[in-house]
């Protein structure tokens, strides 16, 4: 390794330390007592950014709360629904507003955010029945399904691998893709991972995701249900998936469980693993090259897959 690229590591690592920092400060200052309302106020604030130029409004699509967004100069006729992680708990069109931003940019689209309803006001299976009433409502709209694709991060990732699942029950026509970054996929928690990776990931372990898998489904529910935990569902006939996720999280299992399951039942699969990348890393495009080139990777696929269905 050159000096140069010596230097770029040391760089790299400490703006992902600067990161990891941001994060456990939110983190840190939560007590036993913290309402829900000041912990999703903290998040929201946490990765709120408008510095890059957009069109967005607010909206109600069947009930549910939405954001329509689009960067400059982006077609308006193909549809990205973006489902923002936090656990099923917290997070909005919000925090996630700069990452749905990018991709707009990124990927030549409209991203219509989703704000789903949360436990633990609303538990499982709310959030799915969200995500397809308003698919449901664009497919009534106009929209071909051809020139929508669904997407998100963390549990949000989840929900729109198990949007998929839902899709196809429902008999509806399913989109061209779907991108899954760092998506909660198995809620059984089951992946060697959640042990390998324990010590370098600053901000998921297990007996976190466990007490948050508990307020979705309820002390009794169903771990495997394949609408709470994609992995075990069946994933033939879904549309191309390109799953993105950082070497350093313990749900590294997860996505590569998935991508593997899906691949063997005959869907196109990308999987792309980041070096030293934590979760979600994407969300962190002001300091990561990283974060950077994997909202690039994810417009290139979603523009090909869509260029395929012209």
């Amino acid at each position: 390794m050159s000096e140069s690229d010596s230097d770029k590591m040391v760089d790299k690592k400490a703006r992902v330390e600067l990161a990891i920092a941001r994060i456990q400060n939110v983190y840190g200052a939560w007590r036993r007592d913290t309402s829900v309302e000041k912990m999703r106020q903290d998040w929201d604030q946490l990765f709120w950014n408008d510095s890059q130029p957009s069109d967005y409004r607010d909206d109600k699509i069947d009930g549910v709360s939405v954001r329509w967004i689009s960067a400059p100069n982006t077609r308006r006729d193909r549809v990205l629904l973006y489902f923002h992680g936090g656990g099923y708990k917290m997070g909005s069109v919000v925090s996630h507003h700069d990452l749905m931003v990018r991709i707009s940019a990124a990927s030549d689209c409209q991203v219509l955010g989703v704000n789903y309803r949360m436990c633990p006001e609303h538990p499982f299976p709310a959030p799915v029945e969200d995500a397809v009433t308003v698919y449901r409502a664009l497919l009534n709209k106009g929209f071909a399904a051809d020139q929508l694709a669904v997407a998100g991060d963390s549990a949000g990732g989840g929900l729109a691998a198990a949007s998929l699942l839902a899709l196809r029950n429902e008999s509806l026509p399913t989109p061209a893709a779907a991108v899954l970054i760092s998506a909660w996929l198995d809620m059984t928690l089951s992946g060697e991972s959640y042990e390998s990776r324990a010590k370098s990931d600053p901000i998921h372990q297990r007996f976190m995701l466990d007490a948050l898998a508990s307020q979705y489904l309820g002390k009794d529910g169903d771990r495997k249900n394949p609408l709470a935990s994609p992995l075990f569902g069946s994933l033939s006939g879904l549309p191309p998936i390109l799953l993105q996720i950082g070497d350093r999280e313990t749900g590294l299992d997860d996505t590569l469980s998935f991508a593997k399951v899906a691949a063997e039942q005959g869907v196109k699969v990308e999987c792309s693993v980041w070096d030293d990348m934590i979760h979600v890393f994407q969300q962190f495009a002001e300091e990561l090259d990283d974060a950077r080139e994997a909202i690039t990777q994810i417009g290139e696929f979603l523009q090909r897959q869509w260029a395929l269905k012209d």
